[in-house]
């Protein structure tokens, strides 16, 4: 924290947002306002805009914020005086990187604002709004606040067991499934004051976190996140949640089901699904569509007992899901449910306009990219229907949220919000900020309270940031874990065979790294190291290629520099080459911005890469500039990328030798046919190329194959698991899938034995990737065999896993350490042992 500035909050009398103390407010950058490029929105507690932040200090601010110099937070220390009544006077704290602290002290003093630090005696300690002042006025400190809300959260902690509607659930739920289902059941019919929310003696309400009072109730908080380890069954809990919506009451008469339409996934042991057909419009277009009606509320939560939202409410529930995961959803509703209960419909495709059509159906099934491309569109019929209940599963999907999707979805209406994913912690606890929006869980849901609350005593290492985040996901989270013994799963063993390179790998390896290590080293000295970001990326990329197969990556480390720091792209086509190499190689490439694949790939003339959509948006702010290294930007900077290659271009040249990594596995899969020819092995890769290539290999070996990669469509996929779990002498043995194509949703239980050809930066992924195989139904000990080339850089990846592991862990658990983000700089230096 440098310090803070005073400034007026302006224009209260056109908002209906109130402040009724001493309160925290969120800082909003609104850099498309009409009146002003340089407005900071001020919300309250309830995301209610209170005003602006007055013009001459937004004006100084607003650019630091977008360059991303400073993040900014706001208290209103004390209720105003009756004479200011069109302004609030406000304290914004300024927090930036210590190395750009000169910098920004003379932006602000050029501006001529006044900044108070902790060398002045007004300089306020942290949790301001809350801290303890006088006894006898009764303030508690935020982590006294905590522990009250802590200490309910454990007198309620019993979870009762339920059976699901016979009517409708045709399985038996292990008991872990029946608890489960009691505690969302129990959630979802609440009436309890959300968490931090107290009832005082006059019948008003306040928050006692951010001291927001209210006369109206808050509505309960019905939903949460239901984070049971990967393979403990959440979908049947789900689906049995689901069916008490129209069975729960002694309802059971049969509802009827539509005619199904050619859809190939929902073929299965009688269930019938709707969906449109492919070339073949729905009779419903935009013409005509009935008409709907529009409403505007100041207020972001939508109020479950607006009448004017009557005609919209529903009690469908839509499930939103990545497409892998569409086939797991159908092929669970035809094992555990009973034909012709349960009307679904599959957004996707040509699909309904009809808002009245979709509300015919329990269930509606759509995809995150579907809906993040609707989020634009003026009207679409899941923006205008009041759900009766959303489902993201595979939550972590929306973990950046500022990306499309995660808008997309936190701004659905629904009375019921549940985020469901076995791994809510990725890359480091900012990825639950995503979730606390989704959910509206205020104070949470605005990113300052986050950021001041727990993201940054995390970030300190403070061991009371790490507190709350336990408490907060003890207070709306469920999660257990397979070690338990809840199902009484086989045995998971996980073994690391480490493999020594041969010595022309050898020799080629210690080479590259020598480079690599120097051009590091430069980007250090100079400052320039997150400007290269990409560059220092792709390097290390082609080390980790070499320890797999030298043949997936050029031997010349210099053809993947920029000759100096800012390269123009255009003049440089080879450079332009080399980055696109970069994309279809590996899969495990993220767009800076959206932190998600990208996707329209661009690259910009300084040689950085992102998705079209996220650097469009980027280029709309006052002063345009590349995110990475802030060179100034325009639109004809930008350069589409061409698209993949086919397979032909992906084959690795034929050689008469195998690398030391693909001899080791090929040795262990003949290891394991000659104990039991029958056995079913998964060998997971994130090259593409490698998986090409290594089909032909185990083919030439005597093996039968089959691929699973991300350049295939829904259908293709089910069809493959499809044909992988057919069990027999002629049957498939060996299944070679893609990380991520194959990391979610999935059933893989017909094999045993899963080989990681290299580790992944972020431990979830490869968890992700092991529990399709380790997952109720698995009969046989599941074997995990980890590929790593020995003194090398996976052998770092794998401690840079352990440290991202034991914060997921903590944030369940019950004390702990410092938080760690995505792969940062220090990272980068601990990868490359400088």
């Amino acid at each position: 924290m440098l310090g803070f500035v005073i400034a007026n909050i302006v224009g209260i009398q056109y908002y209906s947002g109130t402040i009724t103390g001493r309160e925290m407010v969120g800082l909003v950058r609104e850099p498309l306002n009409p009146y002003d490029s340089n407005a900071i929105r001020v919300l309250n507690t309830r995301t209610i805009q209170v005003g602006h932040i007055e013009r001459a200090v937004a004006a100084a601010l607003a650019p630091l914020i977008d360059a991303d110099l400073i993040a900014v937070e706001g208290i209103v220390p004390n209720t105003r005086a009756k004479a200011n009544r069109f302004k609030i006077p406000c304290q914004v704290h300024i927090f930036a990187r210590i190395d750009d602290f000169p910098f920004v002290l003379s932006a602000i003093h050029g501006a001529g604002l006044q900044l108070i630090s902790d060398n002045d005696a007004a300089f306020p300690s942290e949790a301001m709004v809350v801290k303890e002042k006088k006894a006898e006025r009764g303030y508690k400190t935020v982590d006294e606040i905590f522990k009250l809300v802590d200490d309910n959260a454990s007198q309620n902690g019993a979870l009762e067991p339920m059976e699901p509607p016979k009517e409708v659930i045709k399985s038996e739920l292990f008991r872990h499934q029946k608890e489960g289902l009691g505690w969302l059941v129990g959630r979802e019919n609440s009436v309890d004051l959300p968490p931090f929310w107290e009832e005082k003696s006059d019948g008003s309400f306040v928050n006692v976190l951010t001291n927001y009072h209210t006369k109206n109730r808050p509505e309960p908080l019905r939903g949460g996140i239901f984070a049971d380890d990967m393979g403990l069954g959440k979908t049947l809990t789900l689906l049995s949640l689901i069916a008490f919506d129209r069975y729960g009451s002694g309802n059971c008469a049969s509802v009827d089901v539509s005619i199904p339409d050619d859809n190939e996934m929902g073929e299965d042991e009688g269930l019938l699904v709707s969906g449109s057909k492919k070339g073949k419009r729905n009779k419903t277009s935009k013409k005509g569509a009935a008409p709907r009606k529009r409403r505007k509320t100041e207020d972001s939560n939508v109020n479950v007992n607006d009448k004017s939202t009557a005609g919209f409410s529903s009690k469908s529930t839509i499930i939103v899901c990545p497409p892998s995961v569409f086939s797991t959803w159908v092929t669970q509703l035809g094992e555990h449910t009973r034909p012709g209960r349960l009307k679904v419909y599959m957004y996707y495709g040509d699909r309904t306009r009809n808002a009245e059509e979709l509300k015919k159906y329990d269930i509606v099934l759509t995809t995150y990219s579907i809906l993040a491309t609707e989020n634009s569109w003026p009207t679409s019929p899941v923006k205008e229907i009041e759900w009766w209940r959303v489902i993201l599963d595979e939550a972590h999907t929306i973990k950046n949220v500022n990306a499309q999707q995660s808008q997309a979805v936190t701004n659905l209406k629904a009375k019921r919000r549940w985020a469901v994913t076995g791994t809510p912690i990725q890359n480091g606890s900012f990825d639950l900020f995503s979730l606390m929006a989704f959910l509206r869980f205020e104070p949470f849901s605005i990113k300052s309270y986050w950021q001041s609350l727990v993201q940054r005593p995390l970030a300190q290492g403070n061991k009371m940031g790490l507190s709350r985040l336990q408490v907060l996901m003890a207070t709306i989270s469920l999660r257990r874990t397979k070690d338990k013994g809840l199902i009484g799963l086989p045995p998971k063993t996980i073994e690391t065979c480490y493999v020594e390179l041969s010595a022309e790998e050898r020799e080629l390896y210690d080479g590259m790294e020598g480079e690599a290590k120097s051009v590091l080293r430069n980007y250090i000295a100079a400052g320039s190291m997150m400007r290269n970001y990409s560059t220092v990326l792709s390097i290390i990329l082609r080390l980790r290629q070499i320890c797999t197969d030298s043949a997936l990556c050029p031997s010349d480390l210099k053809s993947l520099l920029p000759s100096n720091d800012i390269e123009d792209v255009s003049k440089n086509p080879e450079l332009l080459k080399k980055m696109v190499e970069v994309l279809q190689d590996g899969e495990d490439f993220d767009c800076p911005i959206c932190i998600s694949p990208p996707t329209d790939v661009v690259i910009t003339c300084c040689a950085h890469i992102f998705c079209q959509a996220c650097i469009l948006k980027t280029l709309q702010r006052t002063k345009p500039c590349c995110p990475l290294c802030r060179r100034p930007l325009s639109q004809s900077d930008l350069f589409s990328a061409p698209q993949t290659s086919s397979d032909d271009d992906n084959t690795i040249s034929s050689k008469t030798t195998m690398s030391s990594k693909v001899s080791t596995l090929v040795k262990l899969l003949v290891e394991s046919r000659n104990q039991n020819p029958l056995t079913k092995s998964v060998v997971f890769s994130q090259f593409r190329k490698m998986l090409l290539h290594l089909e032909d290999v185990l083919k030439t070996a005597g093996f039968k194959v089959l691929r699973l990669d991300g350049s295939m469509t829904a259908n293709k996929r089910a069809q493959v698991i499809k044909e992988f779990g057919v069990v027999g002498d002629d049957a498939p043995t060996v299944l070679l899938a893609s990380l991520k194509a194959s990391g979610t949703g999935i059933n893989l239980t017909t094999a045993s034995k899963v080989y990681l050809l290299e580790p992944w930066w972020n431990p979830a992924v490869e968890e992700q990737a092991m529990d399709r195989v380790h997952r109720i139904g698995q009969k046989e000990d599941v074997k995990i065999v980890r590929l790593i080339a020995r003194n090398s850089i996976e052998e770092r990846i794998l401690e840079l896993q352990e440290k991202k592991k034991k914060l997921a862990k903590e944030a369940f658990g019950k004390r702990g350490a410092k938080d760690r983000r995505d792969v940062g700089a220090d990272d980068l230096i601990s990868l490359m042992s400088l």
